[in-house]
Formats: C-alpha cells, sequence, structure tokens
C-alpha cells in the first residue's frame, strides 16, 4: 500500500463537498509529474485530502477505488495524455495538519508537498502518514 496526497482548492471542490458525494474522479490534473503519481496509485492506496489556498490544511482520508484512466475532462483530437482516478471518501482529520505544522515539524518539513509545493499529487512516506494521523487527533484503521 502506498500513500498520497493530492489538493484541492476548498472553494471549488472541498472535503465536505466530497464527503456528500463520497466518490470523486479526481481529474484536471496538468502536470506530467503528478500525472505519472496519479498514474502510479493502486486500489486502496489511501489519499490525504489538502485544502490549498485559504485553509493550507489536510483535512480528510480517502482511497482508490479505480485506477487510473483516461481523463475525460481534456479533449483532444489526436490522443489524450492525462489521467484521472476515482477516490472515495474515508474519514475527516479530527484536526486539521496545516501546512505551517507541517513546515514546522520534524518528520514533516521534508514532506514532497513542502520541496515541491506546486504539485497537487505527490507521495507520501508511511512515516509522514502516521505523523499526520498523531497530529491530526485522528484514529484510523486499514481495513
Amino acid at each position: 500500500m502506498t500513500y498520497w496526497l493530492v489538493k484541492t482548492e476548498p472553494l471549488e471542490y472541498s472535503w465536505s463537498q466530497f464527503v456528500v458525494e463520497k466518490n470523486c474522479a479526481w481529474t484536471g490534473v496538468r502536470n506530467y509529474q503528478a500525472r505519472n503519481f496519479l498514474q502510479a496509485m493502486m486500489l486502496e492506496d489511501i489519499v490525504l485530502i489538502y485544502h490549498s489556498n485559504q485553509e493550507k490544511a489536510i483535512v480528510g482520508i480517502s482511497k482508490v477505488i479505480k485506477t487510473h484512466y483516461t481523463d475525460p475532462t481534456f479533449v483532444e483530437q489526436k490522443k489524450n495524455i492525462w489521467s484521472a482516478v476515482v477516490i472515495t471518501a474515508l474519514q475527516s482529520l479530527v484536526e486539521p495538519v496545516t501546512l505551517e505544522t507541517i513546515k514546522e515539524d520534524t518528520v514533516l518539513c521534508q514532506m514532497k508537498m513542502v520541496k515541491n509545493s506546486r504539485l497537487s499529487v505527490i507521495p507520501v512516506q508511511p512515516i509522514e502518514f502516521s505523523r499526520i494521523l498523531f497530529l491530526s487527533q485522528t484514529s484510523f484503521q486499514i481495513l
């Protein structure tokens, strides 16, 4: 199992909206490295949801329920090089973990999201995932 983090702008698509909908096709990724990360996602991989812009915090946990497929939001005559996945909401973090906390934490300050803040899809190391759960006061069991 691998852990991931995806970013969303809460004014466009928030965690609370995702929870109501339960499942979401994660589309619209237009960066090659982020696309490659989407393509690396496997069924049941765990995905953290990060609110960018206003909140700047990790707010929820989801998992991959459909691996990569051609992104239907990109229409081009020749070929479609972009991918999407489908994820399902699992649970909210008890306390959101802010970007400020991540940057100040000795374990999390080395996360790829800190090093390459422009990527909207990034891998998360198991120790980073565990630390996020600890800081968020969230109990989570992988079923």
